[in-house]
């Protein structure tokens, strides 16, 4: 272990009993625990929070408690960096780190996404396109191994191959207990313009256009993202940091942040957010999926507490819902159609982005869409030879810019449809276009298609490497399998 620096007045101990000492000791019965484990034993992590929409039954087996790991170890102000336990969330994270003037270079969306879960999953926000996706502002990783053993790795170690391609494992090869990320340093306020686009097309050379020059009539850009409405309503989003705000907007009540968008897209003044309520703009409502709920019909809203308008809320009634099919046999005794969930993110580059919106609005039908701007900031070579990638397990190219599109929710079934169809034909769809699909919720491929899409050459390697006995999951068993 290579922990973080001693004996600078610059860092600064966070949390109540979490730091360097109490991390060790956690570390050490953690490693104890694993080892106790059966050795044919499931091995599974005892989690308050998920944000993965792969539901699975409870199994009964063991699981390993890791809420030593839920907190900040310590804060460097001055190099503007962090060693953060894998199982804290970004909600705590920023909390630590907004009173140093400081956030992580990519914060996801949702409060109660873990760092270790975005590093070892896929995360994504409006600063990937200048800040890549969160594992690249990873410096170091101390990680649970298959093997049980605990292992430091870096971009230039011994382990750097692991180091590479834990993103997108999914703890098929590891658990990410330490992480050493980079910070960037933040203004007190966000100031929002919303622009207006008739065709994917015309909203795509923008994004381009933007992404390249990070600037917009002049000014510049810190922030990037947008939301499609229908086929001749999209609208970019442009944000940057600001010292000033003349009035500050609120969309933790009973104003609703997307909608916000198309009624402040004339606004020449645009919109003013602190940067605390700028990162969590999507948390509140979870994107638009709050009204699956009733939270934004006009006499629910302002009775539904501040405190439980969080996503975290929504996915367990989602959960609830899943486990008692509540809302199928609802849809069933209305005489509705089956419906199909689709929740699901997807990258293609920024010049296949509009062929994808109209396959979409042609074949699927669902809006609103996110759309978010990712381009990968390490640079080529980089990395040792791992199939010609950095990132191996999900192998995006480094110098082209990308478009997240974020689709969550149900699709009517047609009488004959094939079971999954609507998220098949987007896997097909997306692969046609050169495009990726993160893991986080239902996949559908065949297992040949799964290891061409997510290299599985370079994922055996590190999986005999690093889980030599198959202690955990690989990465079909779980992604697809569901395991």
């Amino acid at each position: 272990m290579s922990p973080q620096r001693q004996g600078t007045n610059s860092e600064t101990a966070i949390g109540d009993g979490v730091g360097l000492a109490a991390h060790i000791a956690a570390v050490a019965r953690l490693r104890r625990d694993y080892r106790a484990l059966p050795p044919d034993a499931p091995v599974r992590l005892a989690k308050p929070t998920s944000n993965l929409f792969r539901f699975r039954e409870p199994t009964g087996a063991p699981a390993l408690d890791v809420s030593a790991f839920a907190g900040v170890i310590s804060i460097d102000p001055v190099e503007r960096l962090a060693d953060v336990g894998g199982m804290t969330t970004y909600e705590d994270l920023v909390a630590a780190t907004l009173p140093h003037g400081l956030m992580p270079t990519v914060v996801p969306q949702l409060r109660t996404i873990t760092l270790g879960g975005a590093v070892t999953g896929m995360g994504i926000e409006s600063s990937s396109f200048r800040n890549g996706l969160p594992h690249e502002a990873v410096q170091e990783m101390e990680i649970l191994t298959g093997s049980g053993d605990i292992v430091t790795a870096t971009r230039d170690n011994a382990h750097s191959d692991l180091f590479h391609g834990f993103p997108n494992s999914y703890g098929t090869l590891g658990y990410g207990l330490r992480l050493r990320i980079a910070l960037e340093p933040v203004s007190p306020y966000v100031h929002l313009r919303h622009l207006r686009f008739h065709s994917a097309a015309e909203a795509m050379d923008a994004l381009a256009r933007i992404c390249a020059d990070r600037s917009h009539d002049g000014r510049p850009v810190d922030f990037v993202d947008g939301v499609a409405f229908s086929r001749d309503e999209l609208y970019l989003t442009v944000a940057r940091f600001t010292d000033r705000a003349p009035r500050l907007s609120d969309y933790t009540g009973r104003d609703i942040y997307y909608r916000s968008i198309q009624r402040n897209a004339d606004r020449g003044s645009g919109d003013h957010l602190t940067v605390h309520d700028y990162l969590w703009r999507w948390d509140t409502d979870w994107f638009w999926c709050s009204r699956a709920f009733g939270v934004q019909h006009p006499l629910v809203r302002p009775l539904w507490p501040r405190s439980l308008k969080r996503s975290d809320v929504y996915r367990r009634l989602v959960a609830w819902d899943r486990r008692t099919a509540f809302s199928r046999l609802l849809d069933h005794y209305r005489g509705h159609r089956p419906r199909e969930p689709l929740i699901q993110d997807i990258e293609v580059g920024v010049e296949r982005g509009a062929e994808f919106l109209d396959f979409f609005h042609d074949e699927i039908g669902m809006t609103p869409v996110w759309m978010c701007p990712l381009r990968l900031s390490e640079p080529r070579g980089a990395a040792p030879d791992l199939d010609g990638h950095v990132w191996p397990l999900y192998p995006l190219e480094n110098d082209r810019l990308y478009v997240n599109f974020g689709f969550w929710g149900l699709v009517d079934m047609k009488p004959g449809q094939r079971r999954a169809h609507h998220n098949r034909r987007i896997e097909e769809r997306v692969a046609e276009l050169g495009g990726h699909k993160s893991l986080y919720s239902d996949s559908f491929y065949t297992e040949d298609e799964f290891w061409r899409l997510y290299n599985g050459s370079a994922y055996a390697g590190l999986k005999e490497t690093y889980d030599p006995q198959g202690r955990l999951l690989d990465l079909y068993a779980k992604c697809v399998r569901n395991g």
